[in-house]
């Protein structure tokens, strides 16, 4: 029985036009719709180009700076001029010999004499006579030559005589650095409108140095010092990366020792063999906050720690990597046991039913599957530590170390703590490019590295 009030059917769905119109109005509400949502996609996509292109910007803009101002002090003035050995400046006889029953005390006697004499011989004069030889009109400014170039080049001068005393009475082309403020000068770091009382150089020598430049006496060479040498204060010019990158790489070489190691292992045990209750709970809890730690806070447990009650010494490369290594333990926890995690369980379910034990199923084959991982993370943990200034700092390694170190408990310092000393340098206007140079050096050490990372995890990977 149907209701008078009401029909089966609304008239109005049987008339087509109304139809239509309903058709019509639910397609422009789609493509209303389709319309918002392509716009909100577009939006996106504009905001993370942006992003992306913003983010690459100032990457640009850092390492255009950086190498702008630290490429042009890998090339650093020098003179190359033929110096004589001329007998008559070096008057200080033939090297000793010990003779039969001689005693030693008094042969190193004679030994030291004859070192004497050679440290006040004037070679300085063999450098300028050198530089004269080159242009004769020079001799009327003999005495502004000296100011040309570094002044620890008339000690490599008595270094060489001294290991071979063959060398007096001969002639030898010998290329000499110039001095740190006659290569600023050169290189147009310093402003040339200024007055003379505001000026580093007197104005003789600024002009001689201009004049020798023009007649190639004085070159722009490949600055291997920069390499090869370690830091100094006496002469700027001669200043270096060795001693720096020396400290660092026995630093890193401790991380590696020690924090791989153990980090693997550890992660190894806590992920595959440890029982999950509440110690193990708060291990891993404490674990990821330690990898959340400011450096620095490392630095003062080395120095209370390290120095202050185990007495290892100062500004050592060992305390520093001590200390770096407790820094980097917890990354390479945290990165192995993601890598371990990463590994299928069927990989374990089936090594287990073929009957293997569980050591057996963790080295065999879960460990091989995970390596690329744990080599990754490995590699970065120590590219971060090599770039670590804070903690380096508090352990006394910011100190001026002015030789190699050959241990790694000698003195030393390491790149990143170089970098910051030379940039509070009082001759800023060297040493800035200077700076730049040695970040150049340590960014390509740990571009390096990660690069090597990436190449391992591409090498070693594994798909199943």
């Amino acid at each position: 029985m149907s209701s008078s009030n009401t029909s089966p059917l609304d008239p109005n769905l049987l008339d087509p036009q109304v139809a239509a119109e309903q058709r019509e109005q639910r397609k422009r509400k789609i493509q209303s719709s389709l319309a918002k949502r392509h716009r909100k996609e577009k939006t996106f996509r504009f905001a993370g180009i942006s992003a992306v292109v913003i983010a690459l910007a100032f990457v640009a803009l850092l390492f255009g700076s950086i190498l702008a101002k630290g490429l042009p002090s890998f090339w650093q003035s020098s003179i190359t001029v033929p110096v004589y050995f001329d007998p008559a400046i070096i008057n200080v006889g033939a090297k000793p010999k010990q003779t039969a029953g001689e005693t030693p005390a008094h042969f190193e006697e004679r030994m030291v004499a004859w070192q004497t004499e050679m440290g006040m011989v004037d070679w300085d004069a063999l450098i300028v006579n050198g530089i004269v030889a080159k242009n004769k009109a020079l001799e009327s400014q003999r005495d502004y030559l000296s100011s040309l170039y570094t002044s620890s080049e008339a000690y490599r001068l008595r270094d060489m005589v001294l290991k071979n005393p063959a060398l007096i009475g001969s002639k030898e082309e010998i290329k000499f650095l110039a001095d740190a403020n006659i290569d600023v000068w050169l290189a147009g770091n310093i402003d040339r409108s200024l007055p003379d009382d505001q000026q580093q150089l007197e104005p003789e020598v600024r002009q001689l140095a201009d004049q020798l430049k023009a007649e190639g006496i004085i070159k722009s060479t490949f600055n291997t010092n920069l390499f090869f040498s370690p830091d100094s204060r006496s002469s700027p010019a001669t200043s270096g990366l060795a001693g720096a990158f020396m400290g660092s790489l026995f630093m890193m070489m401790i991380v590696i020792v020690i924090s791989i190691p153990i980090g693997v292992a550890s992660a190894i045990y806590l992920e595959e063999f440890a029982p999950k209750n509440m110690m193990t709970d708060i291990i891993e809890v404490n674990i990821n906050n330690l990898a959340a730690v400011p450096s620095i806070v490392f630095g003062l447990l080395g120095a209370a720690i390290f120095i202050g009650w185990m007495q290892l010494p100062l500004s050592a490369p060992l305390v520093g990597g001590l200390v770096l290594s407790l820094m980097t333990l917890p990354t390479v926890i945290i990165t192995t046991r993601a890598s371990l995690k990463a590994v299928p369980p069927s990989i374990r379910q089936a090594a287990l039913g073929l009957g293997a034990s569980k050591v057996q199923t963790i080295f065999h084959h879960v460990l091989p599957l995970a390596l690329p991982g744990i080599m990754t993370g490995a590699i970065i943990g120590v590219a971060h530590a090599l770039g670590e200034t804070a903690p380096l700092l508090l352990i006394g390694m910011s100190a001026f170390v002015a030789s190699v170190p050959t241990t790694p408990l000698d003195q030393a310092t390491a790149l990143p703590v170089q970098v910051y000393l030379w940039q509070g340098n009082e001759l800023r206007n060297f040493f800035e490019g200077r700076t730049a140079a040695a970040i150049i050096v340590l960014l390509a050490l740990m571009i390096g590295l990660n690069s090597l990372a990436i190449w391992l995890r591409k090498k070693f990977e594994v798909r199943w």
